[in-house]
């Protein structure tokens, strides 16, 4: 046996517990859910068969499809907020000193605390009684931009984007610092020779290198925006009137609340069928080999 044949070896056995684990606990369940979406079943009792009901009910209630006009805007929050913001900072805190790995640390700690803080500061902050967002616009002279942010149905999504997009920079960052650390100083030394600087450099050199980075990033950008449920249930639950009801609150109010397991494992498949669709999307828009 060769070398690398051992090395193949070796690197399979390693990954085998994990895929087991994978397998049963993320695959497994995916079938699992697509095929009781196929049942009307309580959670409890005889299921009732009732093929692709499910289904079609999803595809034809027009809260589920404004949940997903509410995602679809998390998800462009996420990708052209998120992404591009960690990206700067990630350019500008490149440096080793005690001030960037502070200002690096202050950017990722939103990551660390609960999403259930998170929604009770922003929650806070929003407040139209005693919020700080209030008070600021009353103390800088503009009252008339007072709102009612999480209760006026015309701007709440679009103020709960502001903490979707300030709680998930951090990893981002950090994944763009560890790209861009990469990058061989040789290939540095020789953008220079050739007389590439500031922008010139960044859109020729720094970019195509870490192409690869920034898809992942938007792939996980996408998925995890499809998924989310924590912040968003904490801050309004779903409301006023469904107007920032997402995918994922959806099936848990359908799930949970009204006790049609069926329905919401159509749901989540739906789900999952979205996401693999705008993975792949966005993946074959970004799949131009820069280098």
């Amino acid at each position: 046996m060769t070398t690398s044949a051992r090395m193949r070896g070796f690197i399979t056995l390693g990954l085998l517990p994990a895929l087991l684990l994978y397998l049963v606990f993320v695959i497994v369940p995916v079938f699992w859910s697509a095929y009781y979406g196929l049942f009307d079943w309580k959670g409890i009792g005889a299921a009732k068969f009732i093929g692709f009901g499910n289904y079609l009910e999803v595809l034809q209630d027009p809260i589920f499809w404004l949940s997903f006009k509410n995602n679809m805007l998390v998800v462009a929050a996420s990708v052209f907020g998120q992404v591009p913001i960690a990206l700067l900072l990630a350019l500008f805190l490149l440096k080793n000193t005690w001030f960037h790995r502070f200002i690096r640390s202050a950017v990722f700690m939103p990551m660390v605390l609960s999403s259930v803080v998170v929604g009770i500061i922003w929650g806070y902050i929003y407040h139209p009684e005693i919020g700080i967002l209030n008070f600021l616009l009353e103390r800088l002279g503009l009252g008339s931009w007072k709102q009612q942010w999480l209760s006026d149905s015309r701007i709440s999504m679009y103020a709960l984007m502001v903490p979707i997009i300030w709680n998930y920079i951090g990893p981002y960052l950090i994944m763009f610092i560890a790209a861009l650390q990469n990058i061989s100083s040789e290939i540095e030394d020789a953008a220079k020779i050739d007389g590439a600087e500031n922008a010139r450099k960044l859109f020729s050199v720094t970019l195509p290198m870490i192409w690869d980075t920034i898809k992942v990033a938007v792939v996980l950008c996408i998925s995890g925006s499809l998924k989310a449920f924590d912040l968003i249930y904490i801050m309004t639950g779903g409301g006023p009137a469904h107007s920032t009801e997402l995918l994922a609150s959806y099936m848990y109010n359908n799930t949970f609340s009204i006790y049609r397991f069926g329905y919401g494992s159509a749901v989540s498949t739906t789900i999952i069928l979205l996401s693999l669709i705008l993975i792949a999307g966005s993946q074959y828009l970004m799949k131009r080999d820069y280098r």
